[in-house]
């Protein structure tokens, strides 16, 4: 027992390891800045996993899956490719035109996990990974010229989540567990000149490098296996109340606060065939409840609060449900493919698009495939997803005080992953 105990410690310490030498790294993500889905088996289906866990990264989805997955290994790496763009439309301060937000396209994203039964029915394990992010890059500047800033701007942000976590086996149909998310993230902007006269602290709004900031949250799950081929799932995870980002406390509400919001979901897998599995999950990811991204920006428009007061702006967006569905099918003992599909009503609402030029995320709609092949305890995944493009056109959106007109979004996104499993 001490012997498998002294080996998991180590390997949380190389996990750990692994992950901060990844954390500059930005991730750019699909359900506002949440990713559609964690491991690449269940990004092949959609992202579902909550009553269906196939890897070591279950817990980022639901940790009562561990309990099921038996010792084992995974680690990935994605490709990820977002093409975003913004336009600005009868505008009277002469900034009418198209913006390539996309100055850079590609990011990496890496992701690992290690499970291990202590015995028939606990389970210990590590799961490391990015949760999700934001990236614009214009080398033209939208907020530039007449409002103020630099010929460059956008901004940069990335969450990493270290998640040890504990799953039991309460008899042979169901299980519990609990994650402690240990999470990090970086921010980042420039070109945001023309905003300073706006704020509370006019000195900590853009060009202050990176900042960063942690906190912790606790995630729940369950899962159960109602019929021999029926199988629950349940999860919550509590809001993150994350340190301040001190450097940009004169752009984020209340001195530089950005949060981590509460999500929770319910899940089904059936096994419809001995060789053909179908899932769906349903996911709540409440944005609208954090002041520093769900209050709207419609004080600030109006001259009544600030950048960066403690009742300032935040983005405006809604809180924001997800649905997805996934198939897996045996092809044969080796071989299993997978197909999916995860949407969401985006949640910047149309007269919010001003202020979330910087952060247009606004796809909905996301199609999947994936396959695994499998030689003896080894497994090779491949996940590809596509973001079909999404525009959400403003409605009163650009103020009178910065020319009127509309800001209009734009965005569709490619990913391709691949990923090692090993069963030990």
């Amino acid at each position: 027992m001490s012997r498998r105990v002294s080996k998991l410690t180590t390997t949380i310490y190389k996990l750990t390891a692994l992950a901060l030498a990844f954390a500059p790294a930005s991730a750019f993500a699909t359900l506002g800045y949440f990713a559609h889905g964690y491991g690449l088996k269940a990004k092949g289906m959609g992202g579902v996993g909550i009553a269906l866990p196939q890897d070591a990264l279950a817990p980022a989805t639901n940790p009562a899956g561990n309990a099921w997955i038996g010792t084992r290994f995974d680690g990935e790496l994605e490709w990820f490719r977002p093409i975003r763009e913004a336009e600005i439309a009868g505008n009277g301060a002469g900034r009418n035109g198209t913006y390539d937000a996309s100055g850079r396209k590609d990011f990496l994203i890496p992701g690992v996990g290690y499970n291990r039964m202590v015995n028939q029915d606990l389970a210990l394990g590590i799961a490391v990974f990015g949760n999700g992010g934001m990236n614009t890059t214009f080398n033209n500047n939208p907020f530039g010229g007449a409002f103020g800033g630099g010929p460059k701007g956008g901004v940069d942000y990335m969450q990493l989540f270290i998640a040890p976590t504990i799953a039991y086996k309460l008899n042979q149909n169901h299980s519990i567990g609990a994650t402690i998310n240990l999470v990090y993230h970086q921010f980042g902007a420039q070109g945001l000149e023309g905003f300073q006269g706006f704020s509370a602290t006019p000195g900590s709004v853009t060009n202050r490098g990176r900042d960063d900031a942690s906190g912790a949250n606790l995630r729940i799950g369950w899962t159960g296996k109602i019929t021999p081929a029926v199988t629950l799932g349940a999860t919550y995870q509590t809001k993150t109340k994350m340190g301040k980002l001190g450097k940009y406390s004169g752009l984020f509400r209340n001195g530089g606060e950005l949060d981590v919001p509460e999500n929770y979901g319910i899940g089904i897998a059936v096994d419809a065939t001995p060789k053909l599995k179908i899932a769906a999950d349903i996911l709540q990811i409440n944005y609208a409840k954090m002041p520093s991204v769900g209050t709207p920006v419609d004080c600030f428009f109006a001259g009544t609060c600030a950048l960066g007061a403690a009742n300032g702006p935040g983005f405006g967006w809604r809180n924001a449900t997800a649905y997805k569905i996934g198939i897996s099918y045996a092809l044969s003992q080796s071989l299993t493919l997978r197909a999916g599909y995860a949407t969401t009503k985006q949640p910047i609402p149309a007269n919010q698009t001003f202020l979330n030029i910087l952060f247009p995320a606004v796809v909905q709609d996301h199609i999947t495939l994936g396959a695994t092949l499998a030689t003896g305890a080894t497994e090779l995944t491949v996940g590809y997803m596509h973001a079909l493009k999404k525009t959400v056109n403003g409605a009163g959106s650009i103020p009178a005080g910065f020319g009127g007109g509309e800001a209009n979004l734009r965005m569709y996104q490619n990913s391709l992953g691949v990923g090692l499993g090993m069963k030990f």
